[in-house]
């Protein structure tokens, strides 16, 4: 293998925005010579290989494995978690890929691996990067997707130094920031900074869709209901998986909001011009904060 690669071949395995993206971006940095798709839909397959996503294709899983420096699982959290629970029996007890994936979820994957072996595996190194779009599929994949977004990596006891250090430069080579996080706080995080505000655009576009005054409401709303509700056209098969996967740490989070709400009902009811007014300052000078926090990752970018 030539110095200049990490890691000769790459193997995606389910080629969409994130996948596709990804080898994209792997490619363009030279981390990799070589890339190959794996999945049960042909069609997708050829388009990457056409565009130059990936360099080969194969519908064998055994073939897809055996090719493989890096296997990266991007398929839905549900999914992926079945994923491994095929894989890895069939890896050597040693040697053999390193193994990672993009989940959103990262303890549902946890426990499908050692559910498979009893153990978790050294070599099996579970990652998340914050980056996404409402586009999905292979035709959507970018190579500066993940540019200056964070990639959560959550080591467990017992994985390979090898193994973490080669995923960690992998996603590195994207132009990502890659950070550590444990695997539980990582999914307490994600359910209220990301499965949550998912799980609400949903209900209030559900909510007033259903509502009598749909047409209208729909016909008059303003920049604001389109920013709050734009993650409402996202996927919703990926959704409904993220949500299955993290119940209990979203079930909190939804609980936790529902409780804040409630408050704030009541404030109205009672015509509590303070409590509201304390609030909304208090949110307000949170997403200002949030806001230079973005406004400096996009400095950094440009």
């Amino acid at each position: 293998m030539p110095a200049a690669y990490r890691a000769d071949t790459v193997v995606i395995l389910g080629l969409g925005l994130i996948g596709g993206s990804l080898a994209r971006a792997l490619r363009r940095s030279g981390f990799s010579r070589r890339f190959v798709g794996y999945g049960h839909r042909e069609t997708s397959l050829r388009r990457g290989v056409e565009l130059g996503v990936i360099d080969d294709f194969t519908l064998d899983l055994e073939q897809a494995i055996g090719q493989a420096d890096i296997l990266v699982v991007c398929t839905p959290t549900l999914i992926a978690a079945d994923m491994l629970r095929d894989i890895l029996p069939r890896l050597a007890a040693a040697g053999g890929p390193v193994i990672t994936d993009v989940a959103s979820v990262k303890g549902s994957l946890r426990d499908a691996a050692i559910g498979a072996m009893g153990a978790m595996p050294p070599r099996l190194v579970l990652a998340h990067p914050i980056a996404g779009s409402e586009r999905s599929g292979v035709e959507a994949s970018d190579a500066d997707l993940f540019i200056n977004h964070r990639v959560i990596v959550t080591p467990v006891e017992g994985n390979d130094p090898a193994a973490l250090d080669l995923v960690r430069a992998m996603w590195a080579s994207t132009g990502a920031e890659v950070v550590d996080m444990a695997v539980d706080e990582h999914d307490a995080v994600l359910a209220a900074t990301s499965h949550l505000p998912h799980v609400l655009a949903y209900a209030l576009v559900d909510a007033l869709a259903q509502s009598a005054a749909s047409e209208d409401i729909f016909r008059f709303a303003a920049g604001g209901f389109r920013d709050f509700t734009r993650i409402a056209s996202s996927d919703p098969a990926m959704w409904r998986d993220i949500a299955i996967a993290n119940g209990p740490a979203l079930l909190n989070s939804i609980d936790l909001f529902s409780e804040h709400l409630g408050g704030l009902r009541q404030a109205i009811v009672e015509g509590d011009a303070q409590s509201l007014f304390a609030t909304f300052t208090r949110a307000k000078q949170a997403r200002d904060d949030f806001a230079a926090i973005l406004a400096e990752r996009g400095r950094r970018k440009s």
